[in-house]
Formats: C-alpha cells, sequence, structure tokens
C-alpha cells in the first residue's frame, strides 16, 4: 500500500479551503470597513469637543482662524487626524457655523451614522459634521 494523498483527496481539501474563503473574505473586508468608519466617528467627536474646549476656553477673537494644527498644537487634540478639516463662519452675532470636513472618501456615511453621528450628512466625496458654537463673552 502506498503512502500519501490521492489527487481527489487533495482537491477536496482545496474546495474546503476555497468555500471557506468566499465566505470568510466579505466578512473581514465588512469588519474592516465598520472598523475606518467607527474610527472616522470617533476622530469626528474628539475634534468637535476639542474645537468647543478651544473656542470657550480661549476665547479667540477671530475663531474663523482655528484649525486642526491649531487644535493639535494647542494640546486640545493629542494627536493630528489625516482628510480632517474645520472651516467656521459666522452666521449671526456671537453665533459661528463649524463644518469639520473629513475628505478620505473610503467611508460610507451609513456606517459613520451608525456610529453614533445621525448629524453626519454627505457630499459628493466628503462627509460633513456641521455644529454651531455661540460666542458668550
Amino acid at each position: 500500500m502506498r503512502k500519501g494523498f490521492t489527487l481527489v483527496e487533495l482537491l477536496i481539501v482545496l474546495a474546503v479551503i476555497a468555500a471557506l474563503m468566499s465566505v470568510a473574505t466579505p466578512l473581514a473586508l465588512n469588519a474592516v470597513k465598520n472598523a475606518k468608519a467607527s474610527q472616522v466617528a470617533q476622530n469626528f467627536r474628539n475634534i468637535k469637543v476639542a474645537f468647543e474646549n478651544y473656542f470657550n476656553t480661549e476665547k479667540p477673537e477671530d475663531p474663523k482662524s482655528i484649525n486642526i494644527a491649531t487644535l493639535y498644537s494647542e494640546g486640545y487634540l493629542s494627536s493630528s487626524p489625516t482628510n480632517f478639516t474645520i472651516t467656521v463662519a459666522a452666521t449671526t452675532a456671537g453665533v459661528y457655523t463649524v463644518k469639520i470636513t473629513y475628505s478620505g472618501g473610503d467611508v460610507d456615511v451609513d456606517k459613520v451614522k451608525n456610529n453614533g453621528l445621525p448629524e453626519v450628512t454627505s457630499s459628493a466625496t466628503d462627509l460633513i459634521l456641521t455644529f454651531n458654537v455661540y460666542k458668550w463673552w
């Protein structure tokens, strides 16, 4: 009697491995997408809180000059996330509309909304979080 596997046995093992991979690959890709969306949602939250803290603590005369680099250099953010920008516009006296934009283009807006940020909207390629801050001083 010979030792080893027959060709049919090896083909069956390969078919089983291929079937398992076809099930596992989409699950793994979905997990990566969910993790990225969670990371983007957390960055939105961190930048929003950092902006509000900076605005209320430092009381800047011109909030339009606040950006990610400012928040990071002043210690309000522990790291500087990539693909995020901040724009500030004055709407009425003492009220500023802040837009945080994520321009990575690799995250689905619905997945970010499912991570606890239903107020996030999307444009053609960007995700946008809009909120107001009020000058109280």
